[in-house]
């Protein structure tokens, strides 16, 4: 991961209202970047008018003409002045990776999980499994209970369930968003992120596994002359391969924190036009900005100069910026295209017309990984005719049908609530009768399950229901 890819990520999962305090800041700190005035809101680059429109993938910004030789405001040394703690993880002060990547979202880490819990094809019994390690992971993604425990949590109800059950579904939860959630020490923590972003590390992964798994506390020692001897490297070598241990994050759970109420502001715009739904960026949310030019033309290439070479080093961390606002807005509308080509029927018809939906599906479509997918539709807002709506809405788990079709989960909450306003108060529906309606209607859904449905829309039962009229 370059600090290009690093930057591009973190405006990536930011809202709309800390993308605008990030551009304010930008423009504040650096004299390079101004606002653009005469900006004409119908370019083609913000409306996308034709569905097969090239969008980039976040990635292509590693192969970016942007100069390698961006200063970077914090030294790799830096990170590892903090000693160990007890719990496995780094205390410091001042965490600078962790002070930047800080994603202050309005569900709880345990919610976030859930919910990508609940779209992951998981049986009954490994979601029982999930949800008691789910429940133990700590506000800074660490599971602090080991397997034997959660063994014995799930109690009587599930004999059946093996260490090696728990260990497959620990598995797959370590790779849920923030990747490295669930890790029970540093050490698992790091190897698992370094495993996910191997491709960006590419031949340097070998070296990084073994200085992670083998030499973790003489790191932090900050024994140098250990580690080189062990790995047989150089000076060049080592800082190399800190620099790259500086991309991870040694707190996953970090990237997941409550944070007070803020407004909606949508972050896209569907409308339909000449029959067909097309897409637009809000462009309100922030203001588009420029490369100030008269400070540019300052620039005297041959000249070492502080001033020079201040304006040289602004100068570049303007285009870097600009590439990395580019890249989010792009992907934005590339990923809420695939969305709204999917839930069309929703668009048309509402909720009951809402199909099944997983993170793997568009991921496949946009040739994306599933925690990017997760990063843009967290506290990303569409705006449609039907209302405002959060991107992570339009995705919901499937219930087979009795044709050998699917049918959302949405989609069957919508149709419980239309059927309970319609019920009779005298005699209103029972969770079997519901399901037996359902069931007509070719929707093959358990007793208990309506109930689950029904108490997440905050529907009481039918004795609680039940009124003389």
């Amino acid at each position: 991961m370059t600090p290009q890819l690093q930057q591009a990520i973190r405006l990536l999962q930011l809202s709309s209202l800390e993308l605008q305090a990030e551009i304010q800041e930008a423009l504040e700190s650096n004299p390079l970047l101004e606002v653009e005035e005469d900006f004409d809101y119908d370019d083609p680059q913000i409306i996308r008018k034709d569905d097969n429109e090239a969008s980039r993938e976040i990635s292509q910004l590693e192969h970016s003409d942007i100069p390698e030789d961006l200063p970077v405001d914090s030294q790799w040394e830096d990170t590892f002045e903090q000693q160990y703690t007890g719990s496995g993880s780094l205390s410091s002060s001042d965490n600078d990776f962790e002070r930047d990547n800080h994603d202050e979202s309005g569900d709880t880490l345990q919610q976030h999980l859930l919910w990508q819990m609940r779209l992951t094809p998981f049986t009954e019994v490994e979601q029982a499994i999930a949800t008691v390690i789910i429940d133990s992971i700590e506000d800074d993604g660490y599971l602090k209970i080991s397997i034997e425990d959660v063994l014995h949590s799930l109690g009587d109800e599930f004999p059946e369930v093996e260490l090696e059950d728990i260990e497959t579904v620990l598995h797959r939860i370590h790779h849920f968003d923030p990747v490295g959630v669930g890790a029970r020490d540093l050490r698992e923590c790091l190897l698992i992120q370094l495993r996910a972003f191997q491709p960006a590390v590419g031949e340097h992964s070998a070296l990084l596994a073994e200085l992670i798994d083998k030499h973790l506390d003489a790191l932090a020692r900050r024994d140098y002359a250990q580690i080189k001897r062990a790995l047989r490297i150089s000076d060049d070598e080592l800082t190399d391969l800190v620099r790259s241990i500086q991309m991870l994050n040694p707190r996953p759970g970090s990237l997941i924190q409550v944070d007070n109420t803020e407004y909606i502001v949508p972050d896209v715009y569907v409308r339909k036009l000449n029959g067909r739904w097309q897409l637009s960026l809000n462009p309100d949310n922030a203001p588009k900005i420029q490369i100030a030019e008269h400070y540019a033309q300052l620039i005297n290439r041959a000249d070492n100069s502080a001033e020079n070479t201040y304006l040289k080093n602004n100068l570049q961390e303007a285009r870097w910026f600009l590439k990395s606002l580019q890249s989010r807005n792009e992907t934005l509308l590339k990923v809420t295209q695939a969305i709204i080509e999917r839930q069309q029927g929703f668009l048309e018809h509402g909720e009951e017309a809402m199909k099944p939906l997983v993170l793997a599906d568009i991921a496949e479509t946009v040739e994306m990984h599933e925690s990017t997918i997760s990063r843009v539709t967290t506290r990303k807002y569409l705006h449609t005719p039907r209302g405002i709506f959060e991107l992570k809405f339009f995705f919901s788990s499937h219930v087979s049908t009795e044709s050998g079709g699917e049918c959302s989960a949405t989609a069957i909450r919508a149709i419980i609530k239309k059927l309970v306003a319609a019920e009779n108060p005298r005699k209103p529906l029972s969770d079997s009768k519901i399901a037996d309606i359902l069931g007509e209607q070719g929707i093959n859904v358990a007793r208990r399950t309506i109930a689950k449905y029904r108490e997440t829309l905050a529907i009481p039962p039918s004795n609680e229901r039940k009124r003389l009229v």
